[in-house]
């Protein structure tokens, strides 16, 4: 397998949230804007290249009877590293996405790529399936966040995209916008695979 296509097996064919439907619990809690989308994917893309590396390292040492409890240790550790480096630099984005960092930890994406992936590759191919995984991850919340913020406020990164007359469409920056939004993108995805094959 190619280094370019494990890389970029994480942006379309294996998309973590819109292809595996994995990470939904942070993917609709916590793109109420792209601002949180791109947050919550990049803090997930630290700990999902980080704990494949370390594990990829080191999987030939740990028992098979305590893998599973060793690959959550090593990703609690990174997710730990996030939470008070965001607590300590991005005070307010970490307001904003709240519990949701330390549960990085039981994100089934990073415990996935762990068991799947870096538990039986070597370093260098483990690295880039995190990379590519977790850059794909926060592409698709990226892409959810923005277009709940559009339409919810009007805005894009805080930024006013819609003129001073737009009705806010508040539903969207709230739950049901958010399984509105993942319904119609997950259809979209479906519709263009279709459209392909």
């Amino acid at each position: 397998m190619s280094a370019l296509r494990e890389f970029t097996k994480g942006f379309w064919e294996l998309n973590p949230l819109l292809k595996l439907v994995l990470g939904m619990c942070p993917a609709l809690a916590v793109t109420t804007s792209a601002k949180n989308g791109l947050g919550m994917g990049l803090a997930t893309t630290f700990v999902l290249v980080c704990s494949n590396v370390i594990i990829s390292l080191v999987r030939n040492f740990i028992p098979k009877k305590v893998r599973i409890p060793c690959f959550i240790v090593v990703i609690a550790s990174f997710v730990t590293i996030v939470d008070l480096t965001m607590h300590g630099f991005f005070i307010d984005l970490y307001k904003n996405l709240g519990l949701f960092i330390p549960l990085i930890v039981v994100n089934c994406i990073i415990l996935g790529r762990a068991e799947a992936f870096a538990s039986r590759n070597s370093i260098f191919p483990s690295l880039l399936d995190g990379l590519g995984m977790g850059l794909g991850f926060t592409s698709a919340l990226i892409v959810l966040g923005s277009i709940r913020e559009i339409i919810g406020n009007g805005t894009i990164f805080g930024l006013m995209v819609m003129g001073a007359g737009y009705e806010k469409f508040l539903i969207m920056i709230l739950p049901p916008g958010a399984f509105i939004t993942l319904g119609l993108l997950l259809g979209a995805m479906n519709w263009v695979e279709a459209r392909r094959k």
